[in-house]
């Protein structure tokens, strides 16, 4: 049976882990005098926006992070959304307890993070004060400013840019507290200008002997997905993927955030097939940051003692529903992201089906640092899992979307969602509910809340109204409870009754599916 090693003894990584030394490591463990093992490196890479479409044509990802690691197939965020996302990335904990809940005030934003004294703990800061040499990249949180805002607690080198910087050219980039300005030669493309300098740490910090975090957070493929020259031209024959909820035909059943929208056009979609070839474009950038990362440990002998991780602030819909673009839906599209590790003792090509959470990150990462995060956090280590992956794991988690921009289609988007393997039970703030089942119906096209036994609803309602005001080990306990069916959709069968049924008793679905 596989094990890591080194220093996670993973029966002790579920929320916090002890120092290395203190790990049970059987009748073999090291005298006191011996040193002790070594902490790993992490280098963690967020992209923006991506999702599954975009992320199959990553061939150097897959090669040296898939495939060389493990992959979650059920990874999620649990709130759609660029900031509240990135924020739970930092903390480990639903929006609900760090409040950041949109991208600008009052809802949310860097400055209502800072204001709130979230950055005096982050997972940069405990690793910092661990003895890790921290250091991030990229985009931090929505409405940052280089120019304004500095340098926030814990890292030991910073390098972030405002979301200006999206086109990829002509940004400024806050460098240590110093702004140096970039212009449009292909040098100064910004997803190359990350990588550049993500390989230069490491080359820096590598050969010293001190740990290091990594944090690269490139700002494709989100719009305007602005490729790198040596790219321009690629997928100039690409087709937008069109799932069966592709500008789904009948959305009587759908809430009214999405039910009155017209079908999309023709025009409208051959705009959409060129921003989906351009999303695929500025990808490839990223493709190649992640080879030079690796190709930059394995020359300073680090990628044997190093985490990689791969993953998204959030999804991206196309088409979906009849939703042209973007994200913070309960939709699968929205909330399911690629997520892939690689790292010491981490099997190859292993694939891994249990339901793992952005909430998940910081907490994981700490207990790859022999080290425990504070009681505020939500999320859980998922280091068990590389070890035994068909171990009891949460049985359910909470989705939220509750704060409202200028861009967003209507208040009734504003809803809790409860996510279990196989049902996605969504409440809406205007009183609407939507109820998926996954296996029979993997593209959400079937409400099926209108038709569901009402003692069934109540049940997946009760779990969602609990996580919804849950913190700390409260969360882990609630998600760890399973729910157990009680009713559930059948193959279509003839509408007529059973004798002794009540009238009635067998209802024709969207679909042509017929529940009871």
């Amino acid at each position: 049976m596989f094990r890591i090693s080194l220093l996670v003894g993973l029966a002790l990584c579920g929320l916090g882990a002890a120092g290395p030394l203190a790990l049970s490591l059987g009748p073999a463990a090291a005298a006191a005098t011996d040193p002790p093992p070594s902490r790993p490196n992490i280098v963690f890479i967020l992209t923006d926006d991506e999702d599954m479409k975009v992320h199959a044509f990553m061939p150097k990802m897959r090669r040296l992070i898939e495939e060389e690691g493990a992959v979650f197939d059920n990874y999620y965020v649990t709130y759609p959304f660029c900031c509240p996302s990135r924020a739970t990335t930092l903390r480990g904990q639903y929006s609900h307890n760090h409040q950041v809940t949109g991208n600008v005030l009052p809802s949310g934003g860097f400055r209502k993070f800072r204001t709130m004294g979230h950055e005096s703990s982050t997972i940069a800061t405990w690793l910092n004060e661990a003895g890790y040499h921290t250091a991030f990249f990229g985009k931090y949180l929505n409405g940052y400013d280089p120019e304004q805002h500095g340098v926030p607690e814990g890292w030991d080198q910073w390098h972030a840019g405002s979301s200006m910087a999206h086109p990829g050219y002509d940004y400024v980039l806050n460098e240590n507290g110093r702004i140096v300005a970039y212009g449009r030669e292909p040098s100064d493309y910004l997803t190359d200008v990350l990588a550049r300098k993500a390989t230069e740490v490491i080359r820096a910090v590598g050969r010293a002997g001190r740990p290091f975090f990594l944090y690269v957070a490139p700002f494709t493929p989100h719009s305007p997905a602005t490729p790198a020259p040596r790219h321009a031209h690629l997928f100039a024959d690409a087709t937008l993927p069109r799932p069966p909820s592709f500008d789904e035909a009948d959305m009587s059943d759908k809430p009214a955030m999405v039910r009155d929208l017209p079908r999309l056009e023709a025009e409208r979609i051959a705009e959409m097939e060129e921003t989906y070839r351009r999303r695929l474009r500025s990808m490839q950038a990223i493709d190649d940051l992640v080879e030079d990362i690796v190709v930059a440990l394995e020359e300073t002998g680090q990628v044997d003692n190093t985490y990689v991780v791969y993953t998204s602030d959030n999804g991206f819909h196309q088409g979906e529903h009849r939703m042209a673009y973007g994200k913070d839906t309960p939709y699968e599209e929205d909330i399911a992201v690629p997520f892939a590790i690689r790292g010491p003792g981490v099997p190859a090509s292993v694939r891994i089906d249990a339901m793992v959470l952005n909430n998940d990150i910081a907490p994981t990462f700490a207990a790859l640092a022999g080290i425990e995060p504070p009681a505020f956090v939500d999320g859980r280590s998922f280091l068990p899992l590389l070890a035994e992956p068909w171990q009891p794991w949460r049985q359910t988690f909470l989705v939220e979307r509750h704060a409202l921009e200028n861009h967003q289609l209507t208040g009734a988007a504003n809803f809790n969602a409860l996510r279990t393997a196989d049902w996605t039970y969504v409440e809406y703030g205007s009183g609407e509910r939507e109820l998926y089942n996954h296996p029979s119906d993997p593209y959400q096209v079937d409400n099926l809340a209108a038709i569901a036994p009402p003692a069934f609803l109540d049940v997946f309602s009760l779990r969602l109204a609990q996580l919804v005001n849950c913190a700390g080990g409260d969360c882990r306990r609630l998600e760890d409870e399973p729910i157990e069916p009680v009713w559930a959709p059948q193959t279509a069968l003839p509408l007529t009754e059973e004798p002794g049924e009540p009238a009635g008793s067998l209802i024709p679905a969207k679909g042509g599916q017929t529940l009871n």
